[in-house]
């Protein structure tokens, strides 16, 4: 049945949103006293300033503009107000180098740049970028001397209200004018080869984004949502599409390091994260389990062990004994509850994306009544398109279809989707976008999975990754580094290699904070970290791990020899993308020396 989407667009959506709800809380941001709260009515003036000021600066219909900033309150209020303005938001990650942040605002035809600072705005400093026309600074004074023409945030808001004052209907009519099929975003694929493709996204696909995140469950009116994943990333919109047509507060924060220091403070009911966001909450609660030692030790083993049976049981679709209630009862008491208290102890849903979680940690979270709801969609189709729903969790897949969205699984194993958030195709590469899609119209999305009875979708792997070794046997490394993520609490990243080689190998670095603890009490405590991964103990401890693993795979997906790396993987030096998925041949090619030192004597196929 067709999914009704009552919006023209995202600004139709935003502006009925505070018309019905003006004075209800929007968006937050921190404060030095905590969260400062602004109203629906209170973030419309301010968008609707930003819009008549981009007006006044020559913006127009599906106009490019880019945000160049973390996350924060004024990205939100940025995105709105070129939504408002009948523009297209162009989004650059803030991490990203200069000749890729350059390379994207000349593709993309970007009129007028939005950056964090001046440190952001300076990335572009030089650069031959014809069809910009001013640079906003978020933070931060104007450089008078700057080639393209400089002015504050405050100075745009200021200079569009004095428009409004003018002409009050001016950003109705601008909105009065976009329709489902306008284009909304052009989102830059970080991608992990080549250069950034930009994904064209139109009003339609989002608001459906919007209306099939609470149909599925997901969002309730009565909810708070921490946001801190990238609003460059498809994602992050996504989210901030359900909150407009939820209505659901929404507070604001891209400090990561910060998260889970004020979870206790913002006490939040909805997060969404990544899979590494979980794995450092696991990771912490296991090791710090585990070196407590004696009787802490053993009640936190007992009660996993009990959660796990509840979890397995209920995942089975079989009654619950009383007895094992009553268990589980002592268990959340004794162990669960800190676990929960450290999250704000208010969280109904969690939701995970932009990568494969282990179903090793998500049993582990739904053991402690904190069940992840994980999801996948690609940035060509808007981020959301399959979720697991609140109220009916299968550990291990990817949920089922949102809304109407069609899917089928091609003869190869591949995923191909089909529907309103899909892209309308790659800016400016009419070959690569022919490329993505079927004849008969569906999205190609590159991943390998299948489809149960009941609509669930698991993900096996990208088709790309799918590891061949020179014996002929594929092998899926995500799962298998998933695993091992679940196996060993002290590792950060994990890249299984094989490709043409008689064996599998892997990288592995270790999690910064736990292997500080782990080396606790030994004679390699007060070392530096670099220190500690390359002693014979954290080789053995992580071998140790590797043959736990190793007992769990086929003889031809078993890892034979493993290096722990002397440091964690970057965005910054192409190891992994902003979304935190793993770019293999950057890591490959970064640590080529390791992967030959491994393979040293042995023959790869040519």
């Amino acid at each position: 049945m067709a999914l009704d989407v009552p919006y023209r667009s995202i600004p139709d959506m935003f502006l009925k949103r505070v018309a019905a709800t003006p004075d209800r809380h929007a968006f937050a941001h921190p404060g030095p006293a905590g969260p400062v709260w602004l109203t629906w009515e209170q973030v419309a003036q301010r968008a609707k300033a930003v819009a008549a000021g981009l007006h006044g600066l020559g913006v127009g219909q599906e106009d490019p503009v880019a945000i160049l900033a973390n996350t924060r309150l004024e990205w939100v209020i940025a995105d709105f107000g070129i939504m408002c303005a009948s523009g297209a938001t162009t989004t650059v990650y803030p991490t990203t180098e200069p000749a890729d942040a350059i390379y994207i605002l000349a593709d993309s035809g970007s009129k007028v740049l939005f950056a964090e600072n001046p440190e952001q705005a300076a990335k572009i400093a030089g650069a031959d970028l014809p069809a910009l026309t001013h640079v906003v600074l978020i933070d931060g004074a104007p450089d008078p001397s700057a080639a393209v023409p400089q002015l504050t945030l405050a100075q745009l808001e200021e200079q569009g209200s004095q428009r409004l004052a003018e002409d009050p209907e001016l950003v109705d009519r601008l909105v009065a004018d976009i329709g489902p099929d306008h284009l909304a975003t052009l989102i830059y694929t970080s991608g992990t080869t080549g250069k950034p493709k930009g994904v064209e996204l139109l009003h339609g696909g989002w608001c459906w984004e919007g209306v099939a995140q609470e149909d599925v469950g997901l969002l309730r009116d009565d909810d708070l949502q921490y946001l801190w994943l990238p609003l460059s990333h498809s994602f992050g919109k996504t989210l901030l599409c359900g909150a407009t047509h939820v209505g659901l507060p929404t507070y604001v924060d891209g400090r990561v390091d910060k998260l889970v220091e004020l979870l206790s403070v913002v006490r939040p009911t909805l997060m969404c994260g990544a899979p590494r966001v979980y794995e450092k909450v696991y990771n912490k609660s296991v090791t710090t389990a585990r070196d407590a030692g004696g009787a802490k030790a053993k009640i936190f083993a007992w009660a996993v062990g009990v959660g796990k049976e509840k979890v397995a049981l209920e995942q089975a679709g079989k009654p619950v004994p009383g007895g094992l209630k009553l268990k589980y009862t002592v268990a959340e008491k004794l162990v669960f509850s800190k676990l929960q208290a450290r999250l704000g102890g208010r969280i109904r849903v969690l939701v995970s994306g932009a990568a494969p979680l282990s179903p090793e940690i998500a049993t582990f979270f739904a053991a402690a009544n904190l069940p992840i709801s994980e999801g996948y969609g690609l940035t060509e189709s808007s981020a959301g398109n399959f979720v697991n729903p609140p109220d009916g969790l299968r550990i291990g897949t990817v949920g089922k279809a949102m809304g109407d969205l069609e899917c089928r699984i091609d003869t190869d194993g591949e995923i191909l989707i089909k529907g309103r958030p899909v892209m309308r195709g790659y800016h400016n590469l009419p070959e690569e976008t022919a490329a993505a899609f079927t004849d008969d119209g569906f999205f190609r999305t590159g991943d390998i999975g299948t489809l149960d009875d009941d609509g669930y979708l698991r993900i096996t792997d990208r088709k790309k990754d799918l590891v061949k070794t020179s014996g002929g046997k594929y092998v899926a490394p995500s799962h298998i580094e998933g695993m091992f993520k679940a196996t060993c609490p002290y590792t950060s990243q994990a890249v299984v290699v094989g490709q043409a080689r008689n064996f599998c190998t892997m990288l592995v670095t270790l999690d910064p904070d736990a292997i500080v603890g782990w080396a606790a009490g030994t004679p390699l405590e007060g070392r530096s970290y670099t220190e500690i991964v390359a002693s014979p103990e954290a080789q053995a401890m992580v071998e140790e791990y590797v043959a736990q693993l190793n007992s769990k795979l086929n003889r031809w997906e078993t890892i034979k020899k493993v290096t722990i790396l002397p440091r964690d993987l970057t965005i910054e030096d192409g190891e992994i993308t902003p979304s935190l998925k793993i770019k293999r041949r950057g890591v490959e090619s970064n640590f080529s020396a390791e992967i030959d030192k491994m393979y040293a004597g042995t023959v790869a196929e040519v």
